[in-house]
């Protein structure tokens, strides 16, 4: 097995971004992607819109256009894939990393499965483009695997006429207890906390709120889920215990990044934000020669770190990449 210079683990936008640049400099590299292209991207919601205008989706100067002010799901997805075809970027997609080690003489070694199948890459750096989205935070109650518990919103039609209870109070929440009343859904929101998240859309606040005023959506502030059963879900609030009755249950609670790979890499990673430990300007961990582009780097606070942001975190290591092939 050759060794090659980089191995990008994730064909997200930071990772596209950095094969544009690694490619640009002539490495020897190549995506490991465990899902599709843009997996994440892939998941959200059928009919999301983003919340930013095209060119901060941007990547390897390639424009992005829409005859709208912010892009669809849908256009994001045709526009990576011409990113890649554009680029002839390599990727390796449903082959999911399981291990990274390091040996005595700085050569990585990425273990990895393709459809039953392992095999081991070799590369001289690794870059973590991970994201969050492919790890949910559970909330460990009784039920939440059910069939009918999901924690990724998709689409109102299946729905059509049923009682959804949607767990949240941030925007994916909001954005889908709307599409949901919308499409005929009886809708009840709980969240834990007295009012909705601050991180929510300036266009889509006063819309659920209005929604919740006047009652179309039912919602359920300072409340805990206790338990889900086949036909409803349980919540606590305040002390005083309620069973609604639901056909279908989001818990739309957030994400995490893969801090079991990252610590089985050698990244430090902090106890309670997840964040891991890393050089801001370079993006380099504790571990040499080992990065990090992308949302993997906020731990908890998915917030901090977007496709705005995170596309140029490739060039940056890049640079640093070659500096040290260079000189060895």
């Amino acid at each position: 097995m050759p060794v090659r210079d980089l191995i990008i683990v994730g064909a997200g936008p930071s990772g596209l971004a950095t094969a544009i640049a690694a490619k640009r400099q002539g490495l020897d590299y190549v995506i490991v992607e465990k899902g599709v292209l843009v997996n994440s991207i892939f998941n959200f919601p059928m009919h999301m819109v983003f919340f930013t205008t095209p060119e901060l989706l941007e990547i390897g100067g390639l424009p992005l256009t829409t005859p709208y002010d912010k892009p669809t799901r849908l256009e994001a997805l045709r526009y990576y894939r011409r990113v890649v075809d554009t680029y002839d970027i390599q990727v390796s997609y449903h082959e999911a990393v399981v291990s990274i080690e390091r040996d005595d003489e700085g050569v990585f070694a990425v273990t990895t499965t393709h459809r039953g199948v392992t095999r081991e890459r070799q590369a001289r750096a690794v870059v973590l483009a991970i994201g969050y989205y492919d790890l949910p935070n559970y909330l460990g109650v009784p039920g939440e695997e059910l069939p009918h518990v999901s924690h990724y919103y998709t689409d109102a039609h299946p729905y059509y006429r049923q009682r959804v209870v949607v767990v949240g109070g941030k925007n994916s929440a909001a954005e889908a207890s709307l599409e949901l009343f919308r499409a005929g859904v009886h809708v009840t929101l709980v969240h834990r906390h007295a009012t909705l998240g601050d991180s929510i859309k300036y266009w889509v606040r006063p819309d659920i709120e209005n929604r919740i005023k006047e009652g179309s959506i039912g919602a359920r502030f300072e409340s805990s889920i206790v338990a889900i059963t086949p036909t409803a879900v349980i919540i606590d609030t305040k002390g005083t215990r309620e069973e609604i009755p639901a056909e279908g249950v989001f818990l739309l609670t957030g994400y995490h990044p893969d801090v079991d790979l990252m610590r089985h890499a050698g990244i430090e990673c902090h106890p309670e934000s997840l964040a891991p430990t890393l050089n801001p300007e370079t993006f380099e961990t504790n571990v040499p020669n080992l990065f990090i582009a992308g949302g993997a780097i906020a731990g908890r606070h998915t917030g901090n770190i977007f496709i705005e942001n995170g596309r140029f975190h490739g060039e940056r290591i890049i640079t640093v990449v070659v500096e040290r092939l260079t000189r060895d």
